[in-house]
C-alpha cells in the first residue's frame, strides 16, 4: 500500500477505492453501511448525460460493458452521480457459468464501488447478484440486515431455469438480509415476490427504463 501512495499508477486494484475501510471477516469486502431509501424512479447510467430529470436515481441494470468506465475511472463520475437522487450500486455480472473466482471478484467491485460513493456522499441502495448456491457463500457478504436492498429480474427470470435460481436466491437473499424493502428492476413477477409482500416486506418495482426515460421528459 505504501508503494501505491508514493506511486499511484501502481495501484491498477484501486485499493483507493477502499480506504478506511472496515473489511468483512471471509472475503475482506469493504463493509456498506445499511440504507433505508426507497427510489420510485430510476433510469440507467449510460443515459445519465442526456436526462433532464435529475430527482430521478441511476441503476446499472444494462450491459457490463456500458459502465466498465465507472470502474476504469470512477472519479470521472463523482459529480454526475451527485447530481442525480441516489445511485444504485453496479450490477456486475454473475453467470452461473462464470469461475467463481470472477464471481467474487464482481461482487467485491459493487461493494468497493458502494463503499467509495458512500464514502463521498453519495445516496445508495446496495444492489444484490447472486448466481447459484456456490455464490451464497459471498453475494451477501459485506452488507448489513434491514433496509433497502435493490435486485433485477430484467433477463433473469427468463427461462424455467433461471426464474428457478432467481427464486432460491431471492428466498436466501431475505433470509440472510432481511430486508425491509426490495427494490426490483424490471418485472414484478406475482409467484415470485407476493410471497415476501405477505411477510410485510415493501416491494418497490421501477419501470423499465424506457417508460423511466420518458416520463423524464426525454423521449
Amino acid at each position: 500500500m505504501k508503494n501505491f501512495e508514493e506511486c499511484p499508477r501502481l495501484d491498477v486494484f484501486k485499493s483507493w477505492l477502499v480506504c478506511g475501510a472496515s473489511f468483512s471477516d471471509v472475503n475482506e469486502f469493504p463493509l456498506i453501511k445499511r440504507t433505508d431509501f426507497k427510489p420510485t424512479a430510476a433510469i440507467p447510467f449510460n443515459l445519465a448525460k442526456r436526462s433532464k430529470d435529475h430527482e430521478q436515481w441511476l441503476h446499472f441494470y444494462e450491459y457490463d460493458y456500458l459502465f466498465e468506465r465507472v470502474w476504469n475511472n470512477p472519479k470521472q463520475y463523482l459529480e454526475m452521480f451527485k447530481r442525480f437522487g441516489g445511485v444504485i450500486t453496479p450490477d456486475y455480472s454473475l453467470y452461473r457459468d462464470l469461475p467463481l473466482a470472477m464471481q467474487v471478484w464482481n461482487t467485491y467491485r459493487n461493494r468497493a464501488i458502494a463503499y467509495w460513493l458512500q464514502n463521498n456522499g453519495v445516496d445508495i441502495v446496495a444492489n444484490v447478484r447472486w448466481a447459484d448456491e456456490r455464490s451464497y457463500e459471498f453475494a451477501f457478504e459485506g452488507l448489513e440486515q434491514g433496509g433497502s436492498y435493490a435486485v433485477c429480474t430484467n433477463g433473469g427470470i427468463r427461462s424455467k431455469l433461471d426464474r428457478y435460481y432467481f427464486k432460491k436466491g431471492l428466498a436466501k437473499m431475505v433470509e440472510v438480509l432481511k430486508p425491509d424493502t426490495i427494490i426490483n428492476y424490471a418485472t414484478k413477477s406475482i409467484d415470485i415476490f407476493e410471497p415476501y409482500e405477505k411477510q410485510g416486506i415493501e416491494i418497490i418495482t421501477l419501470n423499465y427504463w424506457r417508460d423511466a426515460f420518458r416520463k423524464a421528459g426525454n423521449l
